[in-house]
């Protein structure tokens, strides 16, 4: 660590090892996840695509994110500097994934009921199996989103000063709550498109 990166009185404070090294091994294993797709995996797939070269390179971009954003702690633990910038980056991650978890996990429980069938996009799937998509996306993706959501709201707490901590975490869980409601609504065609990817 370098004298710039050493705590001094107002610097964020230090997130716990233990901490940084679960967020980054959760997003390691979705990494590893996409990453299976992108190298032409096929076991777990919900249909047919469209295009088997673009679904690959579909997941090979979401992998390489996801590869990103598992580095991402370490700067948090190493760089000062970095650490900064913390509770801005985490709270958009942690409402982020969050509401991302919240939308779709809903949105496929009211798929699965019957109340409103989930339409993959045309433009990747030629074909598939509405059930298994749903079931995949509401047993496997969703719980990644939510706990890497709550792993940076973890995270991110640890860094923030103790004086801002409950502001930062009230802002949070109301936009993540609002931006649930917009984007569960714009999934049930009540409003207009609101589309997480």
């Amino acid at each position: 660590m370098t004298p710039a990166d050493s705590s001094r009185p107002g610097d964020p404070s230090r997130p716990p090892l233990w901490l940084v090294g679960v967020a980054s091994g959760w997003a390691l294993l979705y990494a590893g996840y996409r990453g299976y797709y992108a190298l032409g995996g096929t076991a777990g797939l919900i249909g047919r695509p469209v295009s088997e070269s673009r679904l690959q390179a579909i997941n090979a971009v979401g992998a390489a994110i996801i590869l990103v954003a598992a580095a991402l702690p370490w700067l948090v633990l190493k760089s000062g500097r970095f650490r900064r910038i913390t509770p801005a980056l985490g709270w958009i991650v942690a409402v982020g994934c969050c509401m991302h978890a919240l939308v779709d996990a809903i949105l496929r429980v009211l798929s699965l009921t019957g109340v409103h069938p989930t339409e993959l996009p045309s433009s990747v799937w030629v074909s598939y199996d509405r059930r298994s998509a749903d079931l995949q996306d509401l047993l496997l993706n969703e719980p990644w989103f939510l706990v890497q959501g709550l792993l940076w709201a973890a995270l991110t707490w640890s860094v923030v000063r103790r004086g801002r901590r409950r502001a930062w975490l009230l802002s949070a869980i109301l936009a993540t709550a609002a931006l649930t409601v917009v984007g569960v609504l714009s999934g049930l065609d009540v409003i207009g498109s609101f589309t997480i990817v």
